[in-house]
């Protein structure tokens, strides 16, 4: 039984990790990364990197390589390949879970503004702050590359490229991050709003505990909504119980030819 993971995230290596524990013997998992990070932590199985070729490309190499079901555990803001797998999908008859950890939710005292992109997240900054932690990740900085008024603190695993802002520090490091350590640099860098995407999870939330014991505001960029039509799990071990559902005895997930 074939089960294709497409990964890159946490959850997506405890899932491999909790079906390479398991006891079917028969079981062969695929981990797909898109290559994005350059050092990336490598699950248990096997492992491809690189894109597929859209849509098309993805429902090929599940009817050749005869894939019986597959994950997509991509991070939150993944939306294109989460779309291209809804599509290829449809096209295959493979079954398709999508993996998503829960998204942060703001408590008292926090100073939210969210935003539906990071366009509009770079239209409010002016009118919120002069130094802005930013951690959205090395892509997509050309949203603020024209605020050339605002000083910019970028925190990536990677080395973020062109175009991006002018007045800008570069800080590499990779989560989990602590509340001690995120408290001592948004007041090492006199950070006064801080921007992130709504990606979840506990690694980088320390960020916004910080900034709501200093006061600060922070722009959350909404996470695109998951395809209609796939079904949703919140944790790894959800995803191995559907797994294991879908490739139990007797059940023969649905497969066109090519």
């Amino acid at each position: 039984m074939h089960v294709l993971i497409l990964g890159g995230t946490t959850e997506a290596r405890r899932l491999a990790e909790n079906l390479a524990a398991g006891t079917r013997p028969d079981l062969r998992v695929t981990n797909s990364l898109a290559g994005r990070v350059g050092a990336p932590r490598l699950p248990p199985g096997e492992v491809r990197v690189g894109g597929f070729g859209g849509a098309e490309g993805l429902a090929r190499w599940l009817r050749e390589h005869r894939v019986d079901v597959f994950v997509d555990a991509t991070h939150p803001f993944a939306g294109t390949v989460s779309f291209n797998a809804a599509r290829a999908a449809a096209v295959t008859g493979v079954p398709l879970l999508a993996l998503r950890r829960p998204g942060w939710a703001p408590v008292e005292g926090d100073v939210w503004h969210e935003t539906g992109s990071l366009e509009e997240a770079a239209g409010l900054l002016p009118s919120l702050g002069r130094r802005v932690f930013l951690t959205t990740g090395r892509l997509g900085l050309a949203a603020f590359a024209a605020l050339e008024d605002l000083w910019f603190l970028v925190r990536s695993v990677d080395p973020p490229g062109a175009p991006a802002p002018a007045r800008m520090e570069v800080l590499l490091d990779r989560g989990p991050f602590t509340l001690q350590g995120e408290r001592e640099l948004l007041l090492r860098h006199a950070i006064d709003v801080v921007v992130t995407k709504d990606s979840g999870g506990r690694a980088t939330a320390p960020k916004l505990t910080a900034a709501r014991e200093a006061g600060l505001p922070v722009v959350v960029v909404r996470r695109p909504p998951v395809p209609a039509g796939v079904p949703v799990v919140t944790d790894p071990g959800a995803a191995v119980d559907w797994i294991t559902e879908r490739l139990r005895p007797g059940t023969s997930p649905a497969r066109t030819e090519p």
